[in-house]
């Protein structure tokens, strides 16, 4: 029996021949004609990078927020392609999300998603050595009344078998729908709550790895932690419901509807940003001496807050071209510059717009 100040050692697999429900499959039809969908349109996109450089970020920034690490856009995007030494440690941690997701997306050339793959990318996040939690005392609750909310398994032995089963699960189970493995599988991850600090963030990186394990994505662009900040406490309480009272389906459907609002949203963004290039490709034949520059429009969306010498080494162009044509595009509203240290950041703020709408 679960009681909430009682290490639930005892947590069971999720009960695969239930999951399938009407309501669930419904919601399962709507999610995948969303994300294949998002997935089409990136693989159409002339310059995916564009688009898996920056949703990273956001979902970095996103996915921090909900464990209360906290970092501006600017920050993050004006020091993504720089040294972390002159970020903040807040956005050092943000950024790290991002190298986490990275590698863990490489790992599954290497292996399965697996309890491997979680190690790596929890100590990835955190920038130092994570293995499974191996000492009492965590629970999770209210820290100053100590009172527990739920107390997660305990004991290293009884955490890596827990683990274990999460990877039968996800492998295990061929005839169910990925994405409700998927959902199934992070409820599971978050109740074993294996490592004493990133479980979170570790749990919506694996998510994705897992939709592109299945084949359900190519590239890392499903945003979904914007959903969960949004709907934070609904989250939360829709976790501990399967822990209490084994409310599966509401769960699910919850998931799957930030699977298929997600999509859609990020789907608006692709098509943003498709919109933004064509205008600015019509701005560059126009007020610079560019002109139509494909490098020069790749590099100011790959780049968003870019350098002098960004513009020389992509188009291969002098100092003097590379700051004339940033400067007619500053000088023409087009980009925003911003004086950091000796260094002048010119920053597409459109893109950023873009995103962030």
């Amino acid at each position: 029996m679960w009681e909430p100040s009682v290490p639930y050692n005892e947590l069971p697999a999720p009960p695969a021949n239930e999951l399938e429900s009407k309501a669930a499959l419904k919601a399962v039809t709507e999610a995948r004609a969303a994300l294949a969908a998002l997935d089409q349109a990136v693989r159409r996109m002339p310059n995916p990078t564009v688009l898996v450089s920056a949703i990273p970020l956001l979902e970095a920034k996103a996915s921090s927020e909900i464990e209360n690490i906290v970092t501006t856009t600017d920050e993050l995007f004006r020091l993504a392609a720089d040294s972390e030494d002159k970020a903040s440690p807040e956005t050092k941690e943000t950024l790290r999300y991002r190298t986490a997701l990275f590698s863990g997306l490489q790992s599954l050339d290497r292996r399965p998603l697996s309890a491997m793959t979680a190690i790596e990318v929890c100590t990835n996040i955190k920038g130092r050595e994570m293995g499974v939690r191996n000492l009492p005392g965590t629970y999770i609750g209210n820290p100053v009344t100590k009172q527990a909310r739920y107390t997660p398994p305990e004991g290293k032995a009884v955490i890596e078998q827990k683990l274990s089963d999460w990877e039968q699960f996800i492998h295990g189970n061929e005839s169910i729908d990925p994405l409700i493995v998927m959902a199934a599988a992070h409820y599971q991850f978050e109740a074993i709550h294996p490592f004493t600090d990133g479980n979170g963030r570790t749990g919506r990186i694996l998510n994705v790895l897992l939709l592109i394990e299945a084949g359900l994505l190519a590239d890392p662009v499903l945003y979904l932690s914007r959903y969960i900040i949004k709907h934070k406490d609904e989250y939360y309480d829709r976790l501990l419901a399967v822990t209490r009272d084994a409310e599966w389906e509401a769960w699910l459907l919850f998931m799957l509807e930030g699977v298929r609002e997600t999509s859609l949203q990020t789907l608006a963004i692709v098509d943003g940003i498709q919109q933004l290039q064509q205008t600015m490709r019509a701005e560059l034949r126009e007020i610079s001496s560019a002109g139509a520059n494909a490098d020069l429009i790749d590099l100011l969306f790959e780049l968003p807050y870019c350098r002098i010498s960004d513009v020389m080494e992509r188009c291969e162009v002098s100092r003097p071209t590379a700051a004339k044509w940033l400067n007619e595009l500053v000088g023409a509203g087009k980009l925003a510059d911003q004086r950091v240290g000796r260094e002048r950041l010119f920053i597409n703020h459109r893109f950023i717009e873009v995103l962030a709408a």
